[in-house]
């Protein structure tokens, strides 16, 4: 018996010693197809003063998926982002801009201003074959510290309910593998080397990790900023429906209130006005003052339904095509020219 026990002990450490050999093996083969993102946002201070602003920086992880510079990230690290910054484990700095963002399945596509030299792309998983209980591992940027390797378990699929254009709900992973803030964006990796998923938010008491992350899945980032790019209108947008469509006094049933416009963005240059006064309704803080959207096209922002039309109709329109937006502004209807 005893020698059974010794023996198992033995066993136990060998697999251990494999794995993490393996990990290591795998962190080195890797790594240079992460980055890590530095991006400078504007936003109002909300003092009154609509042209009163700050600046202030953010930090997060993405992964190169071409070797002429595209970079797969999380939508909130960059959709504020007046510059953003694309920095290489060999130390290559590169600019970037936002190509497609889709906010429901936090996930965008960024196009570095220059190709990289010696480019490392990051091959793709099939998410779909993904089971509950699968290893997987972490690269990111946590808390500032550039190039962190966490490991742990798919602990679980969920749909948030939240659509996309498609009409496929956004899909996550949940995980046990450490993500912190710096880590959004990064890749979650299978034991394959392959990415299976994009890091994304937690769920924390403590504002800490606390063992529950989530990922957006790469099917679903396919699905949203390669066969059907997602448009990005460089906006941060609230969805007023029930209760705070009449507080806000809409003349519909909804509307999309705009809180900020992010410089050089089609928003920007279609004239569209962010908040600029800090206002807090049940509990939850709004940057008021700015524009609501009514309407695309004649298609209102009532329904989720709509949402998703209005994202099918922009997705199709030619580069450079106007369409119309009505929006609510100062208390009065109007109609703007937007250029895709």
């Amino acid at each position: 018996m005893k020698k059974v026990l010794v023996f198992a002990v033995i066993l136990s450490f060998a697999l251990a010693t494999g794995f993490s050999q393996n990990l290591s093996e795998l962190f080195d083969e890797v790594k240079a197809s992460v980055v890590v993102i530095h991006v400078i946002s504007k936003q109002n201070t909300g003092l009154g003063n609509p042209y009163q602003q700050m600046e202030f920086g953010g930090l997060g992880s993405g992964f190169l998926v071409s070797e002429d510079g595209m970079v797969v990230t999380a939508a909130h690290v960059v959709n504020d982002a007046a510059e953003i910054m694309v920095i290489f484990s060999d130390g290559q700095e590169i600019p970037a801009r936002i190509t497609n963002l889709a906010n429901q399945a936090d996930v965008a596509l960024i196009k570095l201003k220059t190709a990289p030299k010696n480019p490392t792309v990051a091959k793709i998983g099939e998410s779909d074959l993904v089971k509950v209980g699968d290893p997987v591992f972490v690269i990111g940027a946590p808390m500032g510290l550039e190039y962190s390797l966490s490991a742990g378990i798919i602990s679980g699929r969920h749909k948030l309910g939240k659509m996309t254009s498609s009409f496929n709900e956004a899909e996550f992973f949940q995980t046990d593998a450490a993500i912190n803030t710096g880590n959004s964006g990064g890749p979650v990796f299978n034991m394959n080397g392959e990415v299976i998923g994009i890091s994304s938010s937690i769920l924390s008491r403590s504002g800490g990790f606390e063992g529950i992350g989530f990922a957006a899945t790469t099917e679903i980032a396919r699905n949203l900023l390669v066969d059907k790019p997602s448009y990005w209108w460089g906006v941060t947008p609230v969805l007023l429906s029930d209760e705070l469509a009449g507080i806000f006094n809409l003349p519909q049933s909804a509307g999309i209130l705009i809180e900020s416009v992010t410089d050089k963005s089609p928003a920007y240059f279609a004239g569209i006005k962010g908040g600029y006064i800090k206002m807090v309704i049940a509990d939850q803080e709004f940057l008021v003052g700015g524009d609501i959207i009514l309407a695309i096209n004649d298609i209102p922002v009532t329904s989720e339904e709509n949402i998703a039309k209005i994202a099918d109709f922009v997705i199709e329109l030619p580069a450079k095509t106007p369409f119309n937006v009505t929006i609510l502004r100062k208390g009065k209807v109007q109609n703007i020219r937007w250029f895709k």
